[in-house]
């Protein structure tokens, strides 16, 4: 058993892969189904269906991005249309910056 691809369910697939493609690398790539995913270098594919409803509520998943430097590649993000949340929250773990996409769906920059 292996993972093939992350799947987010969104309004409008095109649009958000670009972003996703511009963050993380990798080409967009639009299907005929209306879907559209990115493989970023070293990633599964990231796909992207459409659904005809907006998010609403907190992700059950969402994606942990290891970068060497969060406020950078917070700056980055949100210069691609990320939202920041709040500040950067700092535990045991490490030091984390929770953002959101442009259709509201949570993710982090994380750092040990």
């Amino acid at each position: 058993m292996r993972l093939d691809q992350l799947v987010v369910d969104c309004r409008h697939p095109g649009a958000l892969v670009r972003f996703w493609a511009a963050l993380l690398g990798g080409d967009a790539v639009d299907r005929s189904s209306g879907w559209s995913h990115v493989v970023p270098p070293g990633w599964p594919r990231i796909a992207f269906q459409p659904v005809p409803e907006d998010k609403v509520v907190k992700n059950r998943l969402h994606l942990d991005i290891a970068v060497d430097d969060i406020g950078e590649a917070t700056r980055r993000a949100v210069e691609l249309g990320a939202a920041r949340q709040g500040d950067v929250q700092t535990d045991e773990a490490g030091s984390f910056q929770v953002l959101t996409d442009p259709e509201g769906n949570e993710f982090c920059f994380v750092t040990a």
